[in-house]
């Protein structure tokens, strides 16, 4: 259950949210309904580390907040919104959504009455990817998942994690692994750059990691957090491994910091113990290199 795709429902009708639940799980998805704000639990939000401690009358830019690490850490492959709901600001969530560089590629798919169309266009400008009568998302929703809904192919992705780093990317991970984190991104951006493959993001999932422990080396709490909640949208499609890269065990760090980091809060970041940032490692490499090598020496 917890490995299938997710769905985001902002419903307020109990009913109507439990249709949409029932079609969707026969179809293959879990469904997150947000019927109210106390929906979103705190505590969902790490499963390491401190919750959030948000209480359900939290200002609306809180909320919108929280509702961003939320989806964040959902990772939804659509989030599905009831404009006919007077208790959810689903315009301002919706907004919110679409502002964020991490969470703007998330599809939303809103439904409401066919005769309004003030409604419909007040969707549209806030950034709804598209809007269905109630009676169609009932009728077509699998029709509409596959339509609007975020793909994931996986066996495509699987066949191109197969193949060989590219040398650029090579290059990017040595300057990852000699605490060259600028250096690494920048040359990991071109390696993403100059790839037309799905196992391309890999590289995208390496360099927001580079970037992550950038700002923890120059005390940028908040930055850091931003950055490992936005890591979450490249490497969690990820396969264990891909192109030689141990792709679980880098998740695995880069949550271990995360919630190091959380526990001690932006007051004692200066605290942070270093050693625990590190090295990509890798499965088996194309180029003959030792498993789990150590770092190299430092590029010039």
């Amino acid at each position: 259950m917890a490995d299938l795709p997710v769905i985001v429902a902002f419903i307020s009708d109990l009913f109507f949210s439990v249709q949409v639940e029932n079609i969707a799980q026969a179809l293959g998805y879990r469904v997150r309904r947000v019927e109210r704000w106390n929906d979103i639990e705190p505590g969902d939000v790490a499963q390491t580390g401190q919750p959030h401690a948000v209480l359900p009358t939290a200002p609306l830019v809180g909320q919108t907040a929280v509702l961003v690490t939320r989806l964040l850490e959902w990772q939804p492959v659509l989030v599905i919104v009831d404009l006919s709901s007077t208790t959810l600001p689903w315009a301002d969530w919706v907004a919110a959504i679409k502002a964020g560089a991490a969470t703007r590629r998330i599809p939303v798919l809103g439904f409401g009455p066919h005769t309004d169309l003030a409604l419909r266009e007040h969707a549209l400008d806030v950034g709804c990817d598209a809007v269905v009568a109630r009676s169609r998302l009932v009728s077509g929703l699998g029709e509409l998942i596959a339509q609007y809904g975020r793909k994931l192919d996986d066996a495509a992705l699987a066949a191109d994690c197969a193949g060989p780093l590219s040398p650029l990317a090579a290059r990017g991970i040595q300057l990852f692994n000699a605490r060259q984190y600028f250096e690494a991104h920048e040359e990991l951006e071109h390696a993403w750059n100059a790839d037309p493959g799905p196992g391309r993001e890999l590289y995208r999932g390496v360099l927001q990691v580079a970037v992550a422990y950038l700002h923890v080396t120059r005390g940028n709490y908040r930055g850091a957090l931003k950055m490992f909640l936005r890591l979450r949208q490249w490497l969690d499609p990820m396969p264990a491994v891909c192109r030689g890269v141990d792709v679980a065990q880098l998740r695995q760090d880069a949550l271990a910091i995360r919630a190091a980091l959380e526990a001690l809060g932006p007051e004692r970041i200066g605290e942070f113990d270093q050693a625990l940032l590190m090295p990509v490692r890798f499965i088996e490499l194309a180029q003959g290199t030792q498993r789990n090598e150590q770092p190299p020496r430092r590029l010039k």
